[in-house]
């Protein structure tokens, strides 16, 4: 019997050893108790922590590589977090930490990444330069949740819809009418606009070919002009200027003389138109006396009785041929002694 109670006593004894030494070991491995000195501690500070508690994993790249081991507030409204991150990892450049929800059942984590892959949110960015130090305490941001960014889309919808309210209200039937042709004016706007603007482009080329022209004219009249100047410089060398320039002194002067010579023969012809004026004006003075009946002139111009008597006259003068023809001897006697 004393045996057999000792070996209960014993058993019994060893099962209570095992069950502390299990639930010591679960309490540790719960607590993540750093018994070989495998964690290294980094410390945090920010404005607000969210729904960050004890025991939220730590995550860098997308894997887990420690927890919070603490949270307290610190001065000047800051709080402050103890992180505990396995020794063997490797931190990124620049570090710092957001705090954000991981699910969508409240539980949150504490990431660290680099600086330059914070996201391009300015109240984050600014959140994160303000908790920045010169010593080694990391700075810290509230990424906003589900619910807040819920809460925003709730607020931007309501907005939207009052919005759409609002718009349905302005644009009734006749707004809707109104803009159908503002639409259908815009459009033979457009059209017109689009004749005008071929009609313009047909002239620009015209234009432009015009210019062509025009500028093909003007670089042969620079081509000629050229040769001119290329020409007088060869007659100013070999003294043909210096001729022409004398030609044309002796043609001024010949023609000053010339000029000269036409004036005195002008004079002369003023006084020739004098002279005849006035031999036109003697000469119609006689034609006048002529017409007239009282001169004899004008007596057989105008009195029709000389022309009667010229015809009687040559009438007998043709008779008197007539019988000087048939009877000569009447009218003439030769004899020939």
């Amino acid at each position: 019997m004393t045996t057999s109670k000792r070996a209960s006593d014993f058993v019994v004894g060893i099962t209570v050893i095992v069950v502390t030494a299990a639930i010591i070991a679960a309490t540790l491995w719960l607590n993540r108790a750093d018994l070989g000195g495998r964690t290294r501690h980094l410390t945090v500070r920010a404005r607000d922590v969210g729904g960050v508690a004890l025991g939220n994993p730590v995550v860098i790249r997308g894997v887990r590589a420690g927890r919070v081991e603490g949270i307290a507030l610190g001065d000047n409204s800051w709080v402050v977090l103890k992180l505990g991150l396995d020794r063997g990892v490797e931190l990124p450049a620049d570090p710092v930490v957001l705090l954000a929800a991981s699910t969508l059942f409240g539980e949150w984590q504490a990431t660290v990444m680099s600086r330059d892959g914070v996201p391009a949110d300015r109240e984050l960015r600014a959140a994160i330069a303000d908790a920045r130090s010169s010593s080694d305490t990391l700075a810290g941001a509230v990424l906003p949740d589900i619910a807040q960014l819920t809460a925003v889309a709730g607020r931007i919808s309501g907005d939207v819809a009052k919005v759409a309210e609002r718009v349905q209200v302005a644009f009734d039937d006749q707004a809707a009418r109104e803009l159908r042709l503002s639409i259908r004016n815009f459009a033979q706007l457009s059209t017109a606009l689009a004749q005008s603007v071929n009609t313009q482009s047909k002239n620009l080329d015209r234009i432009s070919s015009t210019v062509q022209t025009g500028l093909a004219s003007v670089n042969d009249a620079a081509t000629k002009l050229n040769a001119f100047s290329a020409r007088v410089d060869s007659a100013t060398d070999r003294g043909e200027l210096q001729t022409i320039v004398t030609n044309s002194q002796t043609a001024a002067r010949e023609l000053a003389e010339a000029t000269r010579n036409l004036r005195e023969l002008t004079d002369r012809l003023d006084k020739a138109e004098g002279n005849l004026a006035r031999v036109v004006s003697r000469a119609d003075s006689v034609l006048a006396k002529a017409n007239g009946r009282t001169g004899t002139l004008g007596l057989m111009i105008n009195d029709p009785a000389l022309y009667l008597q010229s015809d009687s006259l040559v009438r007998e003068l043709r008779a008197l041929l007539a019988d000087v023809k048939k009877n000569p001897k009447r009218y003439i006697n030769l004899r020939v002694f």
